[in-house]
């Protein structure tokens, strides 16, 4: 990997663990989500990165894919299994880090779960280990632990202004012999569950990406498929970010999505409403 390149993931890295500690404090009950997902936010471009994505709150049996819409007031109750994806982005290249809160609590089983598998795997990683070896580290210690993991979502690596590149690194075991190569970025997100192990598509959807340039009649959907490509940087957007009258702003997202020029991020939900904690961390392989 280029040198220039390398300390640009580190400096993203080196922000992402400032805002991080940032956030934790600001995770309580009575907390609005939109109001603490705003200042981090915030605090990622005072720090000199940019938002890869907008900062995720998945709270409960809802895994990932949730931001809060400019109308949401959501507040943190008790108990609630908060689940915040931060990631920072240098030049387009990506830090990628999630962790979990159990509201109120000093801990939760499934947290600590998540956060010792995504440990090992990540201690585990060096040049020529395949992903099948990674990802039995992760199976066997959530399984070891009574819980399941995710098994429909997994870990990944990054390229500039692409938040999912291959390799992928499931959850469960695989028979995947791909060999980790040196100067590989790779996001280990370890999700455990005490439900089936598996998410489905839920509702609303309040992240889309842009996809590809095309041909569209209203005005509101060209300005939003070029905030996607220069403002947004090609990774996911929030509708909150684009500041435009909200029926207006629907039509446009269903134009650009029947004219496949955006792709939808839905939320995801633990399909048998089992909860779920997430801890992710990126390592650049050397």
């Amino acid at each position: 990997m280029d040198e220039g390149v390398l300390k640009k993931y580190r400096l993203a890295h080196d922000i992402s663990d400032d805002v991080i500690d940032f956030a934790r404090p600001m995770i309580k009950e009575g907390a609005r989500i939109i109001d603490v997902a705003e200042k981090i936010e915030k605090k990622t471009r005072e720090m000199g990165a940019m938002p890869s994505w907008p900062v995720n709150f998945s709270i409960n049996e809802i895994a990932a894919h949730v931001t809060p819409d400019i109308e949401d007031q959501t507040f943190l109750r008790r108990g609630d299994l908060v689940k915040v994806d931060i990631g920072c982005q240098v030049d387009g290249y990506i830090s990628d880090r999630a962790f979990t809160i159990c509201v109120g609590e000093k801990g939760h089983p499934l947290i600590e779960t998540s956060e010792m598998a995504t440990r090992a795997a990540l201690d585990a990683l060096e040049p020529g280990v395949t992903v099948s070896e990674i990802s039995a580290i992760i199976e066997d210690i959530v399984v070891g632990a009574g819980f399941r993991p995710i098994r429909n979502l997994a870990g990944h690596s990054m390229s500039q202004n692409s938040q999912h590149e291959p390799p992928t690194i499931p959850n469960s075991k695989t028979n995947d012999m791909t060999v980790i190569r040196e100067g590989t970025p790779l996001a280990i997100e370890v999700f455990t569950t005490d439900g089936s192990g598996w998410v489905k598509e839920s509702s609303p959807t309040t992240i889309y990406k842009f996809l590809r340039d095309a041909p569209v009649r209203m005005p509101e959907a060209r300005k939003i498929l070029e905030m996607a490509k220069n403002d947004f940087e090609m990774l996911p957007f929030a509708t909150r970010w684009l500041n435009m009258p909200r029926v207006k702003m629907g039509m446009a997202l269903r134009q650009l999505l029947e004219a496949e020029a955006i792709e939808a991020f839905p939320p995801l939900k633990e399909e048998a409403g089992g909860m779920v904690a997430v801890y992710e961390d990126t390592k650049i392989v050397l």
